[in-house]
């Protein structure tokens, strides 16, 4: 058991780096799906925008 404390100091070290680091995703499923229904009205708000711009400044012509 020569290098016991060698392997006990990587661990320690190893699980206080995995604490410190950001998880992938901190929110919880209706968080995630409220930010993600946000995000899909901002861009559909941007779509229509630059649809309008495109077509003119008239959107009335689309559906």
């Amino acid at each position: 058991m020569a290098r016991g404390n060698q392997r006990e100091k990587a661990r320690e070290k190893n699980l206080k780096l995995q604490s410190s680091q950001k998880k992938s995703n901190a929110m919880s499923g209706t968080e995630f799906a409220k930010a993600k229904e946000d995000t899909a009205a901002i861009m559909r708000a941007k779509q229509a925008a630059a649809d309008a711009k495109k077509s003119g400044g008239s959107s009335a012509d689309k559906k």
